[in-house]
C-alpha cells in the first residue's frame, strides 16, 4: 500500500522547509511535485512563487496580478498550476510510474482555485504512488475530506518535531515495501 501523508501545520511552521529538506535527503529524482515560496518587497509579502523539484519556478500569487480568481489580496494565476503544478503531478497518476514519490507544498486555496488540480490530486491520492503534502490546520472542504480518509496519514508538523520530521520521513519512505505500514513517529 503506498504511503498518503498530510503535513499539517499552522502559517510559519515550517511545512515547506520540511518539505524541501525531505526533497533533499532523497536519491536525485526520488521525488517529483513542487513547493511554494514567499515573493517579498522591502519586508512585506507581495505573492508566492511556485517551484518544481526540477527547478521550474512562476509566480503562483501576487498582489499585482488581477485573478480571478482572487485570494485575499492576492491575483492567482491559475495557468501556472496548468503549465508547472499538473505535469510534475501527471506522470505519477498514469499508473506508469509505480513506486514514484511525488511531493506537493501545498493543498491551499491558492492551489486549489485550480479545478485540474484539485482532479490531479484526487487522482493522485488513489494512484500506486507514495504522496506526502503540505496542508494548512485551516477548515477546507476539499482538505478536510482528505484528512478523513482511513489510507490517509495525518502528522502534525510543530517546532518541535520539524527538524527531525524530514529524516524520519526520508528513511521511511526509502524502506522496502511491507504488507504493514510502519509505526509513524508524529
Amino acid at each position: 500500500m503506498p504511503t498518503r501523508i498530510l503535513l499539517e501545520g499552522r502559517p510559519g511552521a515550517g511545512k515547506t522547509t520540511a518539505l524541501r529538506r525531505l526533497a533533499a535527503l532523497l536519491p536525485t529524482h526520488a521525488a517529483t511535485g513542487f513547493t511554494t515560496e514567499e515573493i517579498r518587497q522591502s519586508g512585506a509579502r507581495v505573492g508566492f512563487a511556485l517551484e518544481t523539484l526540477a527547478g521550474r519556478r512562476e509566480v503562483l500569487a501576487h498582489v499585482d496580478l488581477p485573478g480571478p480568481p482572487r485570494v485575499g489580496k492576492y491575483g492567482v494565476d491559475p495557468g501556472v498550476m496548468e503549465r508547472l503544478a499538473l505535469p510534475s503531478l501527471r506522470p505519477t497518476a498514469t499508473g506508469e510510474a509505480t513506486g514514484r514519490l511525488v511531493l506537493i507544498d501545498e493543498l491551499g486555496r491558492m492551489e486549489l482555485a485550480c479545478t485540474a488540480f484539485r482532479h490531479a490530486v484526487d487522482a493522485l491520492f488513489v494512484a500506486e504512488v507514495d504522496v506526502v503534502a503540505t496542508v494548512h490546520t485551516h477548515r477546507d472542504p476539499f482538505t478536510d475530506a482528505l484528512k478523513r480518509r482511513a489510507d490517509i496519514e495525518v502528522v502534525q508538523l510543530t517546532p518541535a518535531n520539524r527538524d527531525v520530521l524530514p529524516r524520519e520521513l526520508a528513511a521511511r519512505l526509502q524502506q522496502p515495501r511491507t504488507h504493514g505500514r510502519p509505526p509513524s513517529h508524529g
